[in-house]
């Protein structure tokens, strides 16, 4: 059918990115199986991989995480922008990088995703030490000595932003 509406307004579907999965509540699926059938499904959407999970209660709800894809490619942009911008002053990088994280945060800091959000903090602060550390030929900068930089030059801590159950969404 979708096909059909669709071309109503000269618009067509692409066969291989198109298709139905099963994503259904699972208590739903085993109602109506009879039996539990397995993986409820998942899929990603908008840079977000939904899935079932149980509520703190014990509900069954639809939650996001940031998709693994967007996930590592969104360290990788930062370790391009590291690479190339090593040799400037560390208080332009850390504003940039504060900037940078706080942009992620804003996207992908929905509820449940904290996860994703702290491994893409522990990512920059890993590959922002590793592109600091070549800066210099003689001598390499550990962590204890990277640890002093970040009491001075901090970066933004990992937070969700976005709360689908404080404005009474429901996910």
């Amino acid at each position: 059918m979708l096909p059909k509406r669709f071309g109503k307004y000269g618009l067509t579907i692409h066969p291989d990115k198109t298709r139905l999965i099963p994503f259904q509540q699972p208590a739903t699926r085993r109602v109506a199986t009879g039996k539990d059938s397995g993986d409820p499904g998942n899929f990603d959407l908008l840079g977000f991989t939904h899935f079932w999970g149980r509520s703190r209660k014990g509900h069954w709800v639809v939650k996001r995480k940031t998709a693994k894809s967007r996930l590592s490619r969104a360290v990788r942009s930062i370790a391009d922008w590291c690479r190339f911008n090593r040799h400037h002053p560390v208080k332009q990088q850390h504003r940039i990088l504060c900037q940078k994280l706080r942009g992620h945060y804003a996207y992908y800091g929905v509820t449940g995703n904290s996860h994703a959000l702290s491994a893409f903090r522990t990512a920059v602060l890993q590959t922002w030490r590793t592109w600091l550390t070549r800066r210099n030929r003689e001598r390499s900068m550990t962590w204890a000595v990277f640890a002093r930089l970040l009491a001075g030059y901090p970066l933004a801590p990992a937070k969700a932003v976005h709360s689908m159950y404080r404005h009474g969404v429901n996910p």
